[in-house]
């Protein structure tokens, strides 16, 4: 899927040629991630631990600025010497460029505070460069304006800490932390009113690969709510018919489950007991053979039960739509010969 999308994005004129060099440059499992959120909402703790957790590269706008030396960094540095503001289109390019070398591609990346707007995400997207997972921290702004009075940061590691919250245990690392800059309390209230501004046409770009995740609490429940959500695949484009099977103990709301999945998800709900009253209220051969069992109470045989089975599921709504079968297997024989008969739950 994203050598289709870099196929249609950069239009090659060997396209053989460009799919062979993706194959070999690209590692598909390697991290994409974006941490975005407002100030001092723990973007830049959480970029890190998960940079530590997955051994990818942290590109932040500090890291582009003050510890890569790309192409266009002198450019930008002036930018930010004079006080003007950082073009989008020049982080735009640094951006690629950096996510372009071998230990980005290799070890995959997590790219802090970066779209901050709607502009530098159609720019990210027209580089050909598209997350796999975007994490949106979220918090009041009184909490938000509190955590910026007492953040600090470590000029040797740029870790953070906060001299409530979070201070380092260290009293060398406690000696060398210095306040940022720009952090005065009308300066934070600028920056969360422009980051409220911006962010509902940043959900919009990214929502089918977002997740928002409260950052007022412990950033160890923050970090483990994140590391959850990053470590899922995101269902692929391709068609998908559902064939899904409910099992637990009598009384624990099988057929109930399965008719609402069935409900919602437009699939067929296949009951296993209301299969076999069907097909003797409808004088089939197979019902003819089932009814004697019924009538008795007794349990029909697996080799009646799997025919109607196989063919009820082999029916075109079926085949098309995907199924939700409940009432068999009822036991590890029969679950064999489900998987004789080919009938395979995914």
């Amino acid at each position: 899927q994203s050598m289709l999308e870099e196929l249609l994005i950069h239009k090659p004129d060997d396209p053989i040629e460009f799919m062979i060099n993706h194959l070999k440059q690209n590692n598909d499992d390697a991290p994409r991630i974006c941490v975005l959120g407002p100030p001092s909402s723990g973007k830049t703790t959480i970029a890190m631990w998960l940079c530590k957790h997955f051994n990818a590269i942290h590109v932040s706008q500090e890291t582009l600025l003050f510890k890569e030396v790309l192409t266009q960094t002198k450019e930008a540095k002036a930018h930010k010497e004079r006080n003007q503001k950082i073009p989008n289109a020049l982080w735009a390019n640094l951006i690629q460029e950096r996510l372009s070398n071998v230990d980005c591609i290799k070890q995959g990346w997590i790219l802090e505070g970066f779209p901050e707007n709607q502009e530098q995400a159609w720019m990210l997207q027209s580089s050909g460069i598209f997350p796999r997972h975007v994490v949106m921290l979220y918090a009041p702004d009184t909490v938000l304006i509190e955590r910026s009075s007492g953040k600090r940061i470590d000029p040797l590691t740029q870790e953070v800490f906060h001299t409530t919250f979070d201070w380092p245990s260290d009293p060398e690392v406690q000696q060398r932390l210095v306040k940022p800059e720009d952090l005065s309390e009308q300066e934070v209230s600028k920056k969360l009113l422009e980051y409220h501004r911006n962010f509902p046409e940043l959900f919009h770009i990214y929502q089918k690969v977002l997740k928002s995740i409260n950052a007022d609490q412990p950033s160890v429940d923050v970090f483990s709510q994140v590391l959850a959500f990053v470590q899922t695949r995101h269902r692929s484009a391709a068609p998908f018919t559902p064939r899904i099977l409910f099992c637990g103990p009598p009384g624990s709301g099988k057929s109930l489950q399965a008719a609402l999945i069935a409900q919602k998800y437009d699939v067929v709900n296949i009951c296993c007991g209301q299969l076999l009253k069907e097909a003797v209220a409808d004088n089939t051969k197979l019902g003819e053979l089932v009814k004697p069992y019924i009538d008795k109470g007794h349990p029909v045989p697996d080799n009646l039960v799997l025919k109607l089975l196989t063919e009820r599921l082999s029916a075109l709504d079926c085949l098309t739509n995907g199924w939700v079968l409940s009432g068999f297997p009822r036991n590890t024989e029969q679950g064999k010969q489900l998987q004789k008969a080919q009938i395979n739950p995914n």
